[in-house]
């Protein structure tokens, strides 16, 4: 009996550790935004991070061994935002359009987790490969979204090179067509986003909301 007390007490000693480590995990990541926000992910410093947490530089080594990891858990939960959003929404019955909608609004609630993915890339960092396999999800909704569509669309040099060039669609067996419609989709988009969020269009005296529904309108009609 005795026995049995000590474990399940130590069942709940590692249970309160590993909280609090989770805790600890999630308040530096969360100053590390603010960082980002304030001065851009080149300048992320583990030991200022660790001053805001109020510990030391080493302690906080225990919960990010290096700037690479967390800036690689920050692109995880970036890219693993996006990916849950727009899959609740095609849950939810949005169409192609209500996608681009919900990409907008992502973007828009938060432009520096949107540059940490889709800026400029951090000099000499690189990000492990399961960062890819996330962000495949993505453009895996997209292609979902769009074979649900019947737009005929004549055949280009590019939909017969994505005809040997596929692997990235994650096995779908959808047309090239369509594979090109869903890769149109993406880059002309995040075009748009990337300079309303960048701030390129301050002082042109256009929404750009407007702008952005008119692409999306044109990349949907035949």
């Amino acid at each position: 009996m005795a026995q049995e007390m000590r474990l399940t007490m130590g069942t709940k000693g590692t249970g309160s550790r590993e909280r609090y480590r989770i805790q600890v995990r999630e308040e530096i990541k969360q100053h590390a935004w603010e960082q980002i926000a304030t001065a851009g992910v080149s300048a992320l410093s583990l030991n200022a991070i660790a001053k805001r947490v109020g510990m030391s530089g080493p302690a906080l080594y225990r919960y990010f061994a290096s700037r690479d990891e967390l800036i690689t858990e920050l692109i995880r939960d970036a890219y693993r935002s996006l990916a849950d959003s727009l899959q609740a929404a095609l849950d939810s019955g949005a169409d192609v359009a209500g996608l681009a909608c919900a990409v907008r609004e992502w973007a828009l609630h938060d432009p520096q987790r949107y540059f940490l993915i889709y800026g400029t890339p951090v000099p000499g960092y690189r990000a492990p490969e399961d960062t890819t396999e996330i962000s495949s999800e993505i453009m895996t909704v997209l292609i979902e979204a769009f074979s649900a569509l019947s737009l005929e669309k004549q055949a280009t040099p590019f939909d017969a090179h994505l005809e040997n060039h596929r692997r990235w669609a994650n096995g779908h067996s959808v047309s090239a067509t369509t594979l090109h419609r869903a890769v149109s989709f993406w880059t002309r988009l995040h075009g748009v986003l990337s300079l309303e969020l960048a701030g390129h269009f301050t002082g042109m005296e256009f929404d750009p909301a407007l702008l952005f529904a008119d692409e999306l309108n044109t990349l949907l009609t035949p």
